[in-house]
């Protein structure tokens, strides 16, 4: 009978350890067909082809990962995210030599007091502006402002971060990160910081959201690796920003907002101030400065079905000699059709007009005729014409 006792009282003790942590295996595979009208080397006008082709993680990147949480008594939890993304077409890394190059941070949560993590992650800026980003139903590959220009896809993720982010209190949420660059003698270099706050009332909620990334080589020039916001490159390089990519710093200022009309309708809208600013060591002089604006118009007419259209205008400064500054008007796309509560079919299609001038490679000195580039899924090939037309079809399945 003892025995018996004692075996139970373990059993019970091992459930209720098991009941106190989880941790759960997820990911989702996400492929298809794309079509862009005109793909050329980055900085040319002229030689651009079309292409067909197979894409992979337009709809949701494709990716897989482990997370999980232990509670920790007196409701606070320890919390962790483990994320790689890969390839579901050939099966390669998302980011070569990173093994987790999604996610990867620990950290604590507080129902009262809120989430503290470090490690890899998404600044404050993305994380509260996302909600109403134009990515969530025109998707970042093809949806994005032109070139992502102001970062509202998932691309940047910050290195040796530390986040804050405080409990919904009344509707508002405020979240501040810093992230160590680590150089000897230069606390400062390579840096990122961020802040953010989001406010939610009803169908209405707006979001405010500031972000400062530093290049870690003194002065400018090619971004250092030592950089928080490297991931084998600089983040964000495209045919709007190729000619300024030496930029000693990236600074963008973004507020988004949205409003749900009926259970079947609901728009968003943003603004963004993306401020390139150059060094010593720059291939360009001054502050190049990009002011997007945009909105989205979604619609649910049957539980199976999204329908959304989009509209964005990136306008940049004149500098550097230009004399017609560059301009970009894009439209969206998409369709979403809902085959079961993990699997689903979209279809995508983008237009994007070009206008004005704008740095080729190599900076200061090459000025060429802005070319198109839609969204951030043909930032390493952009059109070399004014003009681009892309679209995809493909299948998105999450376990």
């Amino acid at each position: 009978m003892k025995k018996t006792i004692l075996a139970s009282a373990l059993g019970l003790a091992a459930l209720g350890a098991h009941a106190q942590s989880s941790v759960t295996l997820y990911g989702i595979v996400d492929t298809g067909i794309g079509y862009q009208s005109s793909s050329a080397a980055l900085g040319s006008n002229s030689g651009g082809r079309s292409a067909v082709k197979m894409v992979q993680g337009i709809w949701a990147g494709s990716r897989f990962g482990l997370k999980g949480s232990e509670d920790l008594g007196g409701g606070t939890r320890a919390i962790f995210q483990l994320e790689e993304g890969y390839n579901s077409a050939t099966g390669a890394q998302s980011t070569s030599n990173l093994m987790f190059s999604r996610a990867a941070w620990v950290g604590v949560a507080n129902q009262n007091y809120g989430t503290l993590t470090a490690g890899r992650q998404y600044a404050p800026y993305y994380t509260l502006l996302s909600p109403y980003s134009p990515t969530t139903w025109l998707t970042g590959a093809y949806g994005a402002h032109p070139g992502d220009i102001d970062s509202m896809d998932t691309i940047y993720r910050i290195n040796n971060s530390l986040v804050y982010t405080s409990p919904n209190i009344a509707g508002l949420t405020v979240s501040g990160m810093y992230a160590l660059g680590g150089v000897a003698g230069a606390t400062g270099a390579g840096q990122t910081w961020s802040v953010a706050a989001q406010y939610l009332h009803g169908p209405a909620g707006i979001a405010v959201g500031f972000e400062r990334l530093s290049n870690a080589a003194n002065g400018g020039g090619a971004w250092s690796a030592n950089s928080t916001a490297y991931s084998n490159g600089e983040p964000g390089v495209s045919g709007l920003t190729n000619g300024f990519q030496t930029a000693q710093t990236q600074q963008r200022l973004a507020v988004t907002a949205g409003y749900q009309f009926t259970p079947q309708w609901d728009i968003s809208v943003a603004y963004s101030n993306v401020q390139y600013i150059s060094g010593i060591n720059s291939a360009f002089r001054g502050t190049q400065i990009w002011n997007t604006g945009g909105a989205v118009l979604h619609y649910k007419p049957i539980t199976t079905l999204d329908l959304a259209a989009g509209f964005s205008y990136t306008r940049a400064t004149l500098s550097n000699g230009i004399q017609s500054a560059a301009s970009y008007a894009q439209y969206n796309l998409s369709q979403y059709y809902t085959l079961s509560k993990r699997t689903g079919l979209y279809f995508v299609e983008a237009y994007q007009r070009a206008g004005g001038q704008t740095l080729g490679t190599g900076g200061a000195g090459n000025i060429i005729n802005a070319t198109a580039d839609i969204g951030d899924g043909q930032n390493s090939a952009p059109s070399s014409s004014r003009s681009q037309v892309a679209g995809a079809v493909g299948i998105v399945h999450r376990f």
